[in-house]
């Protein structure tokens, strides 16, 4: 199977016409009828994810974030995209597509958080949405919830601001969703899960009277890889090899 055949797999699970205007999926790197040897699949294109997709003989990588997604003016040899090119190396990027199509991040960090009656917190287009709004089973305060949000993110650590209510309905928007708060609050939760909140932000949920959980960016989304990488077997076939990498990680360190 070809890096196309990768490319129109993902597109039949999470289009890419869903991507948001200012976002840059797709295929960014590479030869689109080059036969696929194997694939890694990560969050990210890192230095150490080029050394491992190379050391495992794969010539497709896989990633949630484009690997180019601003407007670059030269590629030299100190650009992650230099050292794709050299490597022989195309890379495939879902990445607001995949925030928004139903089975995609959101959808899958509701579901590891167990919300029931789920909807899009935000349409982004008819039927379609970011961020997605649900149920919990039972009410908890809101250090309950943050244990619990830690305990079933597997995270090291989670930040977050007492809304002073118990909370019953819940918002989560996968990666940095800060400026999504006042949806959440528009929907009637009581508490709101994503990444990269900033202090004015959490004053304002305060204010709003709602639990915000800052999970981190990696943390809510990185639960997306086993779905990207099960779209990309389905697509090559048992005979090609197809991982989640292993120097997929959290480049940052809680101490």
């Amino acid at each position: 199977m070809n890096v196309k055949d990768v490319y129109n797999a993902i597109d039949a699970a999470a289009p890419f016409s869903l991507a948001m205007d200012f976002d840059n999926p797709g295929l960014l790197v590479g030869d689109p009828d080059e036969q696929v040897k194997g694939a890694l699949v990560a969050l990210d294109v890192t230095d150490n994810v080029i050394d491992e997709a190379v050391s495992r003989g794969a010539n497709l990588i896989v990633t949630h974030h484009p690997v180019i997604f601003h407007p670059m003016k030269r590629v030299t040899a100190d650009t992650l995209v230099w050292r794709l090119v050299r490597a022989g190396l195309s890379v495939v990027s879902a990445h607001t597509n995949l925030d928004i199509a139903r089975g995609g991040v959101n959808d899958i960090l509701a579901a590891r958080l167990e919300l029931a009656d789920t909807a899009p917190l935000e349409e982004t287009c008819p039927g379609e949405g970011i961020g997605r709004v649900g149920a919990l089973a039972r009410g908890m305060t809101p250090p309950e919830f943050a244990y619990y949000v830690k305990r079933m993110l597997d995270l090291q650590a989670v930040r977050y601001c007492d809304g002073g209510r118990a909370i019953e309905r819940v918002a989560v928007c996968g990666g940095s969703g800060g400026n999504m708060l006042e949806a959440a609050a528009a929907a009637g939760c009581q508490a709101y899960v994503t990444g990269d909140v900033k202090h004015d932000v959490m004053l304002d949920a305060v204010h709003r009277g709602i639990t915000l959980l800052d999970a981190g960016h990696f943390g809510t989304e990185t639960i997306v890889l086993d779905y990207l990488a099960g779209l990309v077997r389905a697509a090559v076939g048992e005979g090609v090899p197809v991982v989640i990498a292993r120097t997929n990680v959290d480049v940052t360190t809680t101490i």
